[in-house]
């Protein structure tokens, strides 16, 4: 007789295949999430943290605050066009990374399309232009150059600060931030406008 052996099946093999596969799937059911586009001034909230709604409604609340004080209405009176602004600094004094530099394009362009601020470059990229204007002086056509001494002065300097405070029991968190920007007259150093605007938020413990 004619003995037959079955030979039994490897079950730490099998069992390793079919983690390998149960992973595999995890990972492919992962990448298949998907992405659409967004109406930029849609407001979508991910999380408590400063976000670009927050700079562009900050910037556009606090610019028509400023244009309602005194020193606009009084310029106006004693002035022809438009008073010339420059943006000193805005500090992030903040913990988290906020890209200042766009929320100082959202103070450019709420002003800017309102047709009734002027503004100046500073720092590095007023330094570019005069780089810029000396090569034009050097190699342009004599009736294309840039003229040296020229340039706008600015009559306003707004500078400012961001700051925040985080309060958490572990379950929930409340953000809070605070932006305050100034206007100083640079010729009398006078204070001509002060602004403030607060912001709260809370988040439950999924959002962090």
């Amino acid at each position: 007789m004619r003995i037959v052996t079955l030979k039994q099946p490897n079950l730490i093999s099998l069992s390793w295949k079919a983690l390998v596969a149960l992973s595999m799937t995890l990972l492919l059911t992962a990448c298949s999430g998907s992405v659409k586009r967004l109406d930029t001034n849609e407001d979508v909230m991910l999380s408590d943290r400063w976000n670009d709604t927050d700079s562009r409604l900050v910037a556009e609340e606090m610019m028509n605050d400023m244009l309602t004080f005194p020193w606009f209405r009084n310029y106006n009176f004693s002035n022809k066009g438009n008073p010339t602004v420059i943006v000193q600094s805005i500090r992030n004094k903040t913990s988290e990374h906020i890209p200042v530099d766009t929320f100082i394009n959202d103070i450019k362009r709420s002003l800017l399309r309102a047709g009734k601020v002027d503004f100046v470059v500073s720092g590095a990229e007023r330094d570019e232009v005069r780089s810029e204007r000396e090569e034009q002086e050097l190699n342009a056509a004599p009736d294309t150059v840039a003229k040296f001494g020229l340039e706008q002065g600015a009559g306003f300097a707004l500078s400012g600060t961001i700051n925040s405070i985080v309060d958490s029991n572990g379950d929930q968190r409340v953000s809070f931030y605070q932006v305050d920007l100034k206007l100083i007259d640079m010729t009398t150093n006078r204070e001509v406008w002060n602004g403030q605007k607060k912001i709260k938020k809370l988040a439950d413990k999924g959002f962090f």
